[in-house]
Protein backbone atom coordinates (compact mmCIF):
# COMPACT_ATOMS: atom_id res chain seq x y z
CA UNK A 1 0.00 0.00 0.00
CA UNK A 2 1.41 3.37 -1.06
CA UNK A 3 2.16 5.85 1.71
CA UNK A 4 0.90 9.39 1.09
CA UNK A 5 3.63 11.98 0.95
CA UNK A 6 3.77 14.35 3.90
CA UNK A 7 3.08 18.04 3.21
CA UNK A 8 6.69 18.92 3.96
CA UNK A 9 7.83 16.49 1.24
CA UNK A 10 5.60 17.98 -1.44
CA UNK A 11 6.95 20.31 -4.11
CA UNK A 12 6.09 23.98 -4.48
CA UNK A 13 4.26 24.71 -7.72
CA UNK A 14 4.44 27.71 -10.06
CA UNK A 15 1.98 28.24 -12.90
CA UNK A 16 3.47 30.05 -15.88
CA UNK A 17 6.70 29.84 -17.86
CA UNK A 18 7.01 33.54 -18.55
CA UNK A 19 9.67 35.72 -16.99
CA UNK A 20 7.74 36.38 -13.76
CA UNK A 21 6.86 32.75 -13.10
CA UNK A 22 10.41 31.59 -13.84
CA UNK A 23 11.89 34.33 -11.65
CA UNK A 24 9.63 33.18 -8.80
CA UNK A 25 10.67 29.56 -9.34
CA UNK A 26 14.37 30.49 -9.38
CA UNK A 27 14.04 32.50 -6.19
CA UNK A 28 12.30 29.58 -4.50
CA UNK A 29 15.22 27.29 -5.36
CA UNK A 30 17.61 29.90 -3.93
CA UNK A 31 15.68 30.40 -0.70
CA UNK A 32 14.77 26.76 -0.11
CA UNK A 33 17.63 24.56 -1.31
CA UNK A 34 16.61 20.94 -1.40
CA UNK A 35 12.90 21.71 -1.81
CA UNK A 36 11.51 20.58 -5.15
CA UNK A 37 10.03 23.34 -7.33
CA UNK A 38 7.89 22.51 -10.35
CA UNK A 39 6.79 24.97 -13.06
CA UNK A 40 3.71 24.25 -15.20
CA UNK A 41 3.78 25.85 -18.67
CA UNK A 42 1.08 25.05 -21.19
CA UNK A 43 3.14 26.02 -24.25
CA UNK A 44 5.97 23.96 -25.70
CA UNK A 45 8.20 27.06 -25.66
CA UNK A 46 8.93 29.27 -22.68
CA UNK A 47 8.23 33.02 -22.81
CA UNK A 48 5.66 32.33 -25.54
CA UNK A 49 3.35 35.26 -24.83
CA UNK A 50 3.94 38.61 -23.10
CA UNK A 51 7.58 37.92 -22.23
CA UNK A 52 8.47 37.10 -25.83
CA UNK A 53 6.35 39.78 -27.50
CA UNK A 54 7.34 43.03 -25.81
CA UNK A 55 9.73 45.79 -26.87
CA UNK A 56 12.55 44.69 -24.58
CA UNK A 57 12.74 47.98 -22.67
CA UNK A 58 14.31 47.89 -19.20
CA UNK A 59 12.46 50.75 -17.51
CA UNK A 60 14.16 53.10 -15.06
CA UNK A 61 11.02 54.06 -13.08
CA UNK A 62 9.95 57.32 -14.73
CA UNK A 63 6.20 56.75 -14.83
CA UNK A 64 5.03 55.08 -11.64
CA UNK A 65 3.42 56.68 -8.57
CA UNK A 66 5.96 56.83 -5.72
CA UNK A 67 5.51 54.05 -3.14
CA UNK A 68 3.46 51.97 -5.58
CA UNK A 69 4.56 48.39 -6.15
CA UNK A 70 5.49 49.33 -9.70
CA UNK A 71 7.78 52.14 -8.52
CA UNK A 72 9.49 50.13 -5.79
CA UNK A 73 9.88 46.88 -7.68
CA UNK A 74 10.90 48.52 -10.96
CA UNK A 75 13.73 50.40 -9.24
CA UNK A 76 14.96 47.30 -7.43
CA UNK A 77 14.36 44.99 -10.37
CA UNK A 78 16.28 47.09 -12.88
CA UNK A 79 19.47 46.87 -10.82
CA UNK A 80 18.97 43.15 -10.22
CA UNK A 81 18.31 42.50 -13.91
CA UNK A 82 21.42 44.41 -15.00
CA UNK A 83 23.54 42.32 -12.63
CA UNK A 84 21.88 39.07 -13.72
CA UNK A 85 22.45 39.81 -17.41
CA UNK A 86 26.10 40.64 -16.72
CA UNK A 87 26.58 37.41 -14.77
CA UNK A 88 24.95 35.30 -17.48
CA UNK A 89 26.47 37.10 -20.47
CA UNK A 90 23.05 38.21 -21.73
CA UNK A 91 22.49 41.27 -23.88
CA UNK A 92 21.90 44.45 -21.88
CA UNK A 93 22.37 47.75 -23.69
CA UNK A 94 22.05 51.09 -21.92
CA UNK A 95 20.87 53.43 -24.66
CA UNK A 96 18.74 56.00 -22.81
CA UNK A 97 15.26 57.38 -23.39
CA UNK A 98 13.71 60.75 -24.14
CA UNK A 99 10.12 61.51 -23.10
CA UNK A 100 9.19 64.39 -25.38
CA UNK A 101 6.51 67.08 -25.09
CA UNK A 102 5.50 68.48 -28.49
CA UNK A 103 2.96 71.11 -27.39
CA UNK A 104 2.36 73.34 -24.39
CA UNK A 105 -0.63 71.32 -23.19
CA UNK A 106 1.76 68.48 -22.37
CA UNK A 107 4.13 70.53 -20.23
CA UNK A 108 2.09 70.11 -17.05
CA UNK A 109 2.08 66.34 -17.50
CA UNK A 110 5.82 66.44 -18.17
CA UNK A 111 6.25 68.35 -14.88
CA UNK A 112 4.31 65.64 -13.06
CA UNK A 113 6.45 62.92 -14.67
CA UNK A 114 9.62 64.71 -13.66
CA UNK A 115 8.45 64.95 -10.04
CA UNK A 116 7.55 61.24 -10.00
CA UNK A 117 10.86 60.22 -11.59
CA UNK A 118 12.90 62.27 -9.14
CA UNK A 119 11.03 60.85 -6.17
CA UNK A 120 11.57 57.34 -7.58
CA UNK A 121 15.30 57.99 -7.80
CA UNK A 122 15.62 57.57 -11.58
CA UNK A 123 19.38 57.75 -12.13
CA UNK A 124 20.77 60.66 -14.14
CA UNK A 125 17.38 62.15 -14.97
CA UNK A 126 17.49 65.65 -16.45
CA UNK A 127 15.05 68.10 -17.99
CA UNK A 128 15.89 69.40 -21.46
CA UNK A 129 14.57 72.48 -23.25
CA UNK A 130 13.53 71.95 -26.84
CA UNK A 131 16.80 73.34 -28.19
CA UNK A 132 18.78 70.67 -26.32
CA UNK A 133 16.77 67.67 -27.56
CA UNK A 134 18.98 67.20 -30.68
CA UNK A 135 22.02 66.82 -28.42
CA UNK A 136 20.56 63.48 -27.32
CA UNK A 137 18.46 62.55 -30.36
CA UNK A 138 19.49 64.64 -33.41
CA UNK A 139 16.33 63.86 -35.38
CA UNK A 140 13.77 64.24 -32.56
CA UNK A 141 11.73 67.41 -32.13
CA UNK A 142 9.73 68.90 -29.27
CA UNK A 143 9.49 71.84 -26.90
CA UNK A 144 10.84 70.02 -23.81
CA UNK A 145 11.87 66.54 -22.74
CA UNK A 146 12.98 64.32 -19.90
CA UNK A 147 16.16 62.34 -20.52
CA UNK A 148 16.57 59.04 -18.67
CA UNK A 149 20.11 57.97 -19.64
CA UNK A 150 20.03 54.63 -17.77
CA UNK A 151 16.97 53.21 -19.53
CA UNK A 152 18.15 50.07 -21.30
CA UNK A 153 17.09 47.27 -23.64
CA UNK A 154 17.47 43.50 -23.37
CA UNK A 155 16.01 40.25 -24.69
CA UNK A 156 13.51 39.19 -22.04
CA UNK A 157 12.86 35.82 -23.69
CA UNK A 158 16.57 35.01 -23.39
CA UNK A 159 16.47 36.07 -19.73
CA UNK A 160 13.49 33.75 -19.16
CA UNK A 161 15.33 30.82 -20.70
CA UNK A 162 18.33 31.49 -18.46
CA UNK A 163 16.06 31.56 -15.39
CA UNK A 164 14.56 28.21 -16.43
CA UNK A 165 18.05 26.75 -16.76
CA UNK A 166 18.81 27.98 -13.22
CA UNK A 167 15.68 26.26 -11.90
CA UNK A 168 16.57 22.97 -13.55
CA UNK A 169 20.21 23.19 -12.46
CA UNK A 170 18.98 23.53 -8.87
CA UNK A 171 16.91 20.34 -9.17
CA UNK A 172 13.59 21.91 -10.11
CA UNK A 173 11.34 20.87 -12.98
CA UNK A 174 10.00 23.03 -15.81
CA UNK A 175 7.13 21.06 -17.35
CA UNK A 176 6.37 22.27 -20.86
CA UNK A 177 3.16 21.49 -22.77
CA UNK A 178 1.35 20.93 -19.46
CA UNK A 179 -1.86 22.93 -19.14
CA UNK A 180 -3.32 23.73 -15.72
CA UNK A 181 -7.03 22.91 -15.91
CA UNK A 182 -8.18 23.42 -12.32
CA UNK A 183 -6.88 24.22 -8.85
CA UNK A 184 -8.44 22.87 -5.66
CA UNK A 185 -7.45 22.85 -1.99
CA UNK A 186 -7.25 19.42 -0.38
CA UNK A 187 -6.62 19.11 3.36
CA UNK A 188 -3.85 21.65 3.72
CA UNK A 189 -2.37 21.02 0.26
CA UNK A 190 -3.21 22.24 -3.22
CA UNK A 191 -4.22 19.88 -6.01
CA UNK A 192 -3.27 21.09 -9.47
CA UNK A 193 -5.21 19.26 -12.14
CA UNK A 194 -3.33 19.40 -15.44
CA UNK A 195 -3.38 17.90 -18.92
CA UNK A 196 -0.59 15.65 -17.61
CA UNK A 197 -2.65 14.42 -14.64
CA UNK A 198 -3.02 15.66 -11.05
CA UNK A 199 -0.15 17.11 -9.04
CA UNK A 200 -0.20 17.83 -5.31
CA UNK A 201 1.85 20.76 -3.98
CA UNK A 202 2.26 22.39 -0.60
CA UNK A 203 1.88 25.91 -2.07
CA UNK A 204 1.06 27.24 -5.53
CA UNK A 205 2.12 30.55 -7.08
CA UNK A 206 0.03 31.52 -10.11
CA UNK A 207 1.82 33.69 -12.68
CA UNK A 208 -0.49 32.95 -15.59
CA UNK A 209 -0.36 36.29 -17.39
CA UNK A 210 -3.09 36.46 -20.00
CA UNK A 211 -5.00 33.68 -18.20
CA UNK A 212 -4.37 34.93 -14.66
CA UNK A 213 -8.01 35.62 -13.88
CA UNK A 214 -9.14 32.20 -15.10
CA UNK A 215 -6.63 30.34 -12.96
CA UNK A 216 -6.70 32.91 -10.17
CA UNK A 217 -10.44 33.19 -9.43
CA UNK A 218 -10.56 29.81 -7.72
CA UNK A 219 -6.98 30.04 -6.52
CA UNK A 220 -6.74 33.36 -4.66
CA UNK A 221 -8.39 36.71 -4.37
CA UNK A 222 -11.84 37.84 -5.43
CA UNK A 223 -13.45 37.86 -8.84
CA UNK A 224 -13.44 41.64 -8.96
CA UNK A 225 -10.86 41.83 -11.74
CA UNK A 226 -10.97 40.49 -15.26
CA UNK A 227 -8.21 40.36 -17.84
CA UNK A 228 -9.09 42.32 -20.97
CA UNK A 229 -6.55 41.79 -23.76
CA UNK A 230 -5.11 44.67 -25.76
CA UNK A 231 -3.18 43.90 -28.93
CA UNK A 232 -0.05 45.98 -29.44
CA UNK A 233 1.16 46.34 -33.02
CA UNK A 234 4.66 47.40 -34.05
CA UNK A 235 6.09 48.91 -37.20
CA UNK A 236 9.61 47.96 -38.31
CA UNK A 237 11.69 50.86 -39.61
CA UNK A 238 13.55 50.39 -42.89
CA UNK A 239 17.30 49.84 -42.62
CA UNK A 240 18.08 53.14 -44.34
CA UNK A 241 16.51 55.10 -41.47
CA UNK A 242 17.21 52.93 -38.43
CA UNK A 243 20.15 55.10 -37.37
CA UNK A 244 17.96 58.20 -37.05
CA UNK A 245 17.12 57.17 -33.48
CA UNK A 246 19.99 56.42 -31.10
CA UNK A 247 17.98 55.02 -28.20
CA UNK A 248 14.30 55.52 -27.42
CA UNK A 249 11.88 58.38 -28.05
CA UNK A 250 8.57 58.35 -26.15
CA UNK A 251 5.56 60.67 -26.02
CA UNK A 252 4.27 62.12 -22.76
CA UNK A 253 1.71 59.48 -21.71
CA UNK A 254 -1.93 60.20 -21.01
CA UNK A 255 -2.40 59.66 -17.24
CA UNK A 256 -5.89 58.21 -17.81
CA UNK A 257 -4.36 55.05 -19.31
CA UNK A 258 -1.63 52.61 -18.22
CA UNK A 259 -0.24 52.60 -21.78
CA UNK A 260 2.81 54.66 -22.76
CA UNK A 261 1.85 55.58 -26.31
CA UNK A 262 3.50 54.78 -29.65
CA UNK A 263 7.26 55.25 -29.36
CA UNK A 264 10.57 54.52 -31.09
CA UNK A 265 12.71 51.73 -29.60
CA UNK A 266 16.00 50.18 -30.62
CA UNK A 267 16.34 46.38 -30.39
CA UNK A 268 19.25 44.42 -28.95
CA UNK A 269 19.35 42.26 -32.06
CA UNK A 270 19.57 45.32 -34.29
CA UNK A 271 16.87 47.40 -35.88
CA UNK A 272 14.37 50.03 -34.82
CA UNK A 273 10.68 49.65 -34.04
CA UNK A 274 7.75 52.01 -33.68
CA UNK A 275 4.95 51.04 -31.33
CA UNK A 276 3.03 49.53 -29.78
CA UNK A 277 -0.49 50.86 -30.03
CA UNK A 278 -3.27 49.44 -27.84
CA UNK A 279 -6.28 47.90 -29.60
CA UNK A 280 -8.89 45.77 -27.87
CA UNK A 281 -8.12 42.18 -28.93
CA UNK A 282 -10.64 39.46 -29.76
CA UNK A 283 -8.39 36.70 -28.48
CA UNK A 284 -6.11 36.67 -25.45
CA UNK A 285 -3.47 34.78 -27.39
CA UNK A 286 -4.29 36.08 -30.88
CA UNK A 287 -1.56 38.08 -32.56
CA UNK A 288 -3.41 38.78 -35.81
CA UNK A 289 -6.47 40.95 -36.35
CA UNK A 290 -8.36 37.95 -37.70
CA UNK A 291 -7.71 35.85 -34.58
CA UNK A 292 -10.99 35.46 -32.70
CA UNK A 293 -11.66 33.32 -29.63
CA UNK A 294 -15.39 33.26 -28.89
CA UNK A 295 -14.80 32.36 -25.25
CA UNK A 296 -12.47 35.33 -24.81
CA UNK A 297 -14.89 37.69 -26.56
CA UNK A 298 -17.74 36.59 -24.32
CA UNK A 299 -15.67 37.07 -21.18
CA UNK A 300 -14.82 40.58 -22.31
CA UNK A 301 -18.36 41.54 -23.36
CA UNK A 302 -20.05 40.10 -20.28
CA UNK A 303 -17.83 42.03 -17.87
CA UNK A 304 -19.55 45.22 -16.61
CA UNK A 305 -16.24 47.06 -16.54
CA UNK A 306 -15.85 46.68 -20.31
CA UNK A 307 -18.95 48.75 -21.03
CA UNK A 308 -18.09 51.37 -18.44
CA UNK A 309 -14.61 51.72 -19.95
CA UNK A 310 -16.08 51.96 -23.46
CA UNK A 311 -18.54 54.68 -22.48
CA UNK A 312 -15.81 56.78 -20.89
CA UNK A 313 -13.09 56.32 -23.52
CA UNK A 314 -14.72 55.33 -26.81
CA UNK A 315 -13.06 58.17 -28.74
CA UNK A 316 -9.62 56.91 -27.80
CA UNK A 317 -10.64 53.39 -28.77
CA UNK A 318 -11.77 54.56 -32.20
CA UNK A 319 -8.52 56.47 -32.72
CA UNK A 320 -6.48 53.37 -31.82
CA UNK A 321 -8.53 51.26 -34.23
CA UNK A 322 -8.00 53.75 -37.07
CA UNK A 323 -4.27 53.66 -36.42
CA UNK A 324 -4.37 49.88 -36.49
CA UNK A 325 -6.06 49.81 -39.89
CA UNK A 326 -4.08 52.63 -41.51
CA UNK A 327 -0.29 52.75 -41.55
CA UNK A 328 -0.47 56.43 -42.47
CA UNK A 329 -2.67 57.22 -39.45
CA UNK A 330 -0.42 55.12 -37.20
CA UNK A 331 2.71 56.99 -38.27
CA UNK A 332 1.03 60.41 -38.17
CA UNK A 333 1.31 60.32 -34.39
CA UNK A 334 4.86 58.98 -34.38
CA UNK A 335 6.09 61.64 -36.84
CA UNK A 336 5.34 64.35 -34.31
CA UNK A 337 8.45 63.17 -32.46
CA UNK A 338 10.74 62.04 -35.30
CA UNK A 339 9.47 63.79 -38.47
CA UNK A 340 12.04 62.13 -40.75
CA UNK A 341 10.42 58.69 -40.34
CA UNK A 342 7.05 58.37 -42.05
CA UNK A 343 4.65 55.76 -43.34
CA UNK A 344 6.82 54.97 -46.38
CA UNK A 345 9.76 54.14 -44.10
CA UNK A 346 8.06 51.36 -42.13
CA UNK A 347 6.45 47.98 -42.65
CA UNK A 348 4.10 46.15 -40.34
CA UNK A 349 6.09 44.15 -37.82
CA UNK A 350 5.37 41.87 -34.92
CA UNK A 351 2.54 42.10 -32.40
CA UNK A 352 1.98 41.37 -28.75
CA UNK A 353 -1.02 41.06 -26.44
CA UNK A 354 -1.04 42.85 -23.09
CA UNK A 355 -2.89 41.28 -20.16
CA UNK A 356 -4.61 44.29 -18.61
CA UNK A 357 -6.74 43.86 -15.52
CA UNK A 358 -10.01 45.76 -15.65
CA UNK A 359 -12.05 46.39 -12.52
CA UNK A 360 -15.83 46.02 -12.37
CA UNK A 361 -16.21 49.81 -12.22
CA UNK A 362 -14.43 50.24 -15.57
CA UNK A 363 -11.07 51.39 -14.22
CA UNK A 364 -7.87 49.99 -15.70
CA UNK A 365 -5.83 48.58 -12.82
CA UNK A 366 -2.53 50.45 -12.89
CA UNK A 367 -0.43 48.79 -10.19
CA UNK A 368 0.76 45.22 -9.78
CA UNK A 369 -1.84 43.12 -7.99
CA UNK A 370 -0.78 40.09 -5.94
CA UNK A 371 -3.20 38.15 -3.72
CA UNK A 372 -2.59 35.43 -1.13
CA UNK A 373 -5.17 32.95 0.18
CA UNK A 374 -5.11 29.42 1.63
CA UNK A 375 -1.98 28.01 0.09
CA UNK A 376 -2.20 29.92 -3.20
CA UNK A 377 -0.55 33.15 -4.28
CA UNK A 378 -1.91 34.74 -7.46
CA UNK A 379 -0.16 37.45 -9.49
CA UNK A 380 -3.35 38.91 -10.91
CA UNK A 381 -2.06 42.02 -12.69
CA UNK A 382 1.51 42.28 -13.92
CA UNK A 383 1.76 44.44 -17.04
CA UNK A 384 4.78 46.62 -17.87
CA UNK A 385 7.20 47.05 -16.13
CA UNK A 386 6.78 43.47 -14.89
CA UNK A 387 9.60 42.12 -17.06
CA UNK A 388 11.99 44.81 -15.75
CA UNK A 389 10.76 44.11 -12.21
CA UNK A 390 10.62 40.32 -12.45
CA UNK A 391 13.48 39.46 -10.09
CA UNK A 392 12.20 41.96 -7.53
CA UNK A 393 8.61 40.70 -7.94
CA UNK A 394 9.92 37.22 -7.15
CA UNK A 395 11.52 38.44 -3.91
CA UNK A 396 8.37 40.39 -3.00
CA UNK A 397 6.15 37.35 -3.55
CA UNK A 398 8.35 34.94 -1.61
CA UNK A 399 8.91 37.35 1.27
CA UNK A 400 5.16 37.17 1.89
CA UNK A 401 4.65 33.43 1.66
CA UNK A 402 3.89 31.39 4.78
CA UNK A 403 6.75 29.27 6.15
CA UNK A 404 7.39 26.53 3.58
CA UNK A 405 10.37 24.60 4.93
Amino acid sequence: MAVARRVVDLPIGVVGGGIVGLAVARELTRRLPGVEVVVFEKQHDLAAHQTGHNSGVVHAGVYYPPDSLKARLCTAGRAMLAEYCADRGLAYEVCGKLVVAVDREELGRLDDLEARALENGVPGLRRLPGAAIPEVEPHATGIAALHSPETAITDFAAVARALAADVEAAGGSVLRSVRVEAVARRGGTVEVRTSDGPHRVRHLVVCAGLQSDRVGIDAAGSAELRIVPFRGEYMAVAAAKQDLVRGMVYPVPDPRYPFLGVHFTRLVGGGLEVGPNAVLALSREGYRRRDVDVRDVLRTLTWPGTWRLARAHWRTGVAELVGSLSRRAYMRRARRYVPAIGSRDVVRGRTGVRAQALARDGSLVDDFRIDHADGVTSVRNAPSPAATSSLAIAEHVIDRLPPLS
